[in-house]
């Protein structure tokens, strides 16, 4: 029996999955710089380290109209023959191993829905229900019509950036309208909330282009390696931390909470999560920071340590991304509010303090304890 790992999401109550080795990293969707009119699922372009890089939506995939994008939504990177594309997906599940011997690699229509069939790699019928894995390698080959264009369009955008002369700035745009339509190049608008996120409020539309600002000043590679740790970021309380991506088994919303009678203040509740009862625990005390409301709505990252799952109740999930060992400080000599004994270390993320958790310590020692007889 051989077994492989997905990365899964979800979208419009179906289930998806992408090879993990494939995806280079995560983080939630930047302001795009939309193109439309390119006959592709491509919605608009990012500037990612100074590399242009394509953007579909899962949505399109589909075969369903594009209503638009969500400020909780992630964009997945993925590379495949030399070429880097992104997919904008409302959900992000867990990574899962999954037996390949159970992958139908003809489904029927009746599995993959509208999808076009070329877009998919099989479909897995196991433990885990049904998951369609796309075929990163077709989806990559569709890009290569419109790359040139793609490329092209960001010149585009380059020249009329660095363009001060209002006069130049106009006769440019008359220029390149005119060879848009003798080339069928593809149109390129300002507004990305327009076209996609009109309601967004302006706090969030300054986030957006916080995000693509961090994006695109980012310069060290992250590429996925043995040297880098994979890493969670979340925030508690209006701070940074890190989890290990490899202890994380899903993100998700507290649907559903039970209270559980005569439980110690750090333990929430119980939530069922697709069949599986898991045990919320809040970590804030331990951290010394001020506990706040928990209700059904409220996000939540399940980790596994060893035998023990539990769901962490967090303010926001972040970012998916990689952190290399070299850039964390150990904790000796530092200054800490938080409970250093469950802390591995520090390091910067986006010009803030991002304090690396020690799940496994905080789940198997001290007060925060979590075992079956919760």
């Amino acid at each position: 029996m051989e077994n492989k790992q997905y990365l899964t999401f979800s979208s419009q109550n179906l289930h998806y999955g992408i090879e993990a080795a494939l995806v280079q990293e995560i983080f939630p969707i930047p302001e795009l710089t939309p193109i439309v009119e390119t006959f592709t699922n491509i919605i608009g372009i990012i500037n990612l380290r100074e590399q242009t890089v394509p953007i579909m939506h899962l949505d399109l995939l589909q075969g369903h109209p594009l209503k638009g994008c969500h400020f909780s939504d992630y964009v997945i990177i993925m590379q495949c023959d030399d070429l880097q594309m992104g997919l904008v997906v409302h959900q992000l599940d867990e990574v899962l191993e999954l037996n390949t011997e159970v992958i139908e690699t003809e489904p029927s229509t009746e599995l993959i829905c509208d999808i076009n069939p070329a877009f998919i790699a099989g479909v897995y019928q196991g433990d885990y229900g049904n998951i369609i894995l796309l075929n990163l390698k077709t989806l990559v080959r569709q890009l290569d019509a419109v790359l040139p264009l793609i490329w092209d369009a960001q010149m585009q955008l380059d020249i009329m950036a660095e363009s001060s002369n209002n006069e130049v700035e106009q006769q440019l745009e008359q220029e390149l309208s005119q060879q848009n339509e003798e080339l069928q190049m593809p149109q390129i608008t300002s507004s990305f909330f327009d076209l996609y996120c009109p309601d967004a409020t302006p706090e969030e539309r300054a986030i957006f282009r916080q995000r693509a600002d961090n994006i695109r000043k980012q310069t060290e590679s992250l590429k996925v390696t043995n040297k880098l740790m994979p890493m969670a970021v979340i925030s508690l309380s209006n701070q940074y931390f890190g989890l290990d991506l490899e202890l994380v088994r899903a993100f998700t919303n507290i649907s559903n909470l039970t209270p559980i009678p005569c439980c110690p203040n750090h333990i929430v509740g119980n939530m069922n999560l697709r069949g599986e009862i898991v045990t919320l625990v809040d970590i804030r005390n331990v951290l010394n920071l001020p506990t706040t409301p928990i209700s059904v709505g409220s996000p939540a990252v399940v980790v596994q340590v060893d035998d023990i799952v539990a769901g962490l109740p967090v303010d926001q999930v972040l970012e998916m991304t990689y952190l290399n060992p070299t850039d964390m400080t150990s904790l000796s000599g530092i200054l800490s509010d938080f409970g250093e004994q469950y802390l591995q270390g520090t390091a910067f993320f986006q010009e803030k303090m991002l304090n690396i958790l020690d799940l496994p310590k905080i789940l198997t020692q001290g007060k925060l304890a979590v075992n079956e007889e919760v």
